[in-house]
């Protein structure tokens, strides 16, 4: 049988609820609690334990509305070095097995593991090796998927969460993706969840009867995507080196500024910090961008781009003010962010082999 696609071993590991889960491991007395990870009074949810996500908890949702539907919701600081220590040791885990692992944040990566250090054939093997590892080096629990690509095991790794693992099988591939809810695919949100709904797309059967212009036409850009993946076609290689595109800083404030003074010192103590940063890690950029959040959660962003680097605290600060004059509103502001892209990072190109392998390599559920 052939595939319209070339053949790799994909795993994509997912930590289950990793800033909550971190939480609860450090701290025993709040397992088996709902904990929201974040600001009680006027934050958001950053992450969620899977007792608050019973009660419709979501990461990104306000504060207020989270206890709204949980009124015993356990609030958490967020301890950031903490999650990135234990994120290094995951890691760490990733490469014994492979040096081709491209982090998607501190809890999930891809690893194509068609060639592997440790010699393995199974690629489901290595990723019941690597969930075993990691659970016993830092008490957490991860979930895994593993298939001919990232787009398939992106999808397959949330199939059995918490604490699970799927194989999409390349000879189960089609019958598989056909019977996929649409919402399901990874890349397709609520939008346009609701857009392909209103045109009876419900099952990836029905959205592989559209024509690719057809698709094009209604999705842009992302119709080409939304038609290939669906027959299973996704070429994108597994990046070790991700290129960092932007810098950015924000503060949630727990009372509401109007004050011009005020806004001006939020102003100061953010370039500060931001050129911290990007002094760490000898970043420069040439775009600075402004965000606002007012008390009614609308958004404005505004950018200054120059053709000279930024290199100050004090060129942040004087952009940032400038950007702050061209605010289109007068109303009590939330939170403020500064943000710098165009930054002086290369992409490294990254030279891979990518074997086609025949299919008895995958394991069957």
């Amino acid at each position: 049988m052939d595939f319209p696609f070339q053949i790799r071993k994909i795993i994509h590991v997912d930590m289950d609820a990793f800033y909550a889960s971190v939480e609860q491991h450090d701290d025993p007395s709040l397992k088996g609690k709902a904990i929201a990870v974040g600001g009680q009074h006027r934050g958001v949810v950053a992450a969620a334990s899977y007792e608050a996500r019973k009660y419709g908890v979501r990461s990104a949702m306000p504060s207020k509305t989270a206890m709204e539907k949980c009124p015993h919701l356990i609030f958490v600081p967020p301890r950031f070095p903490r999650y990135k220590e234990i994120s290094a040791k995951i890691r760490e885990i990733f490469h014994e097995y492979t040096d081709l692992v491209e982090p998607l944040s501190l809890d999930e990566a891809y690893l194509d593991v068609t060639e592997n250090k440790k010699g393995m054939e199974s690629a489901n093997e290595i990723a019941r090796d690597i969930r075993r590892r990691i659970f016993e080096e830092t008490g957490l629990t991860a979930s895994a998927g593993v298939s001919v690509n990232k787009f398939l095991a992106k999808v397959a790794s949330d199939i059995n969460k918490p604490n699970g693992q799927k194989t999409i099988h390349p000879d189960r591939i089609e019958s598989f993706l056909e019977e996929l809810p649409v919402e399901k695919f990874y890349g397709v949100g609520k939008v346009t969840a609701n857009k392909m709904f209103t045109m009876g797309i419900f099952k990836g059967k029905d959205l592989k009867k559209k024509t690719l212009e057809e698709l094009t036409r209604l999705f842009g850009k992302s119709g080409s995507y939304y038609y290939h993946v669906v027959r299973g076609i996704h070429n994108s290689e597994v990046k070790p080196h991700r290129i960092q595109k932007s810098v950015a800083v924000e503060r949630t404030f727990s009372e509401d500024l109007m004050d011009d003074q005020q806004i001006n010192e939020k102003l100061e103590s953010l370039s500060q910090e931001l050129h911290q940063r990007l002094q760490k890690n000898n970043i420069l950029g040439r775009s600075l961008t402004l965000k606002i959040k007012y008390k009614d959660f609308s958004l404005f962003t505004r950018s200054i781009t120059q053709e000279e680097y930024f290199s100050s605290p004090s060129q942040y600060l004087e952009t940032g003010k400038k950007l702050w004059e061209l605010r289109p509103f007068d109303k009590p502001v939330r939170l403020l962010g500064l943000s710098v892209s165009q930054l002086n990072t290369e992409e490294k190109k990254q030279v891979s082999v990518q074997l086609k392998l025949p299919f008895k390599e995958f394991e069957k559920d």
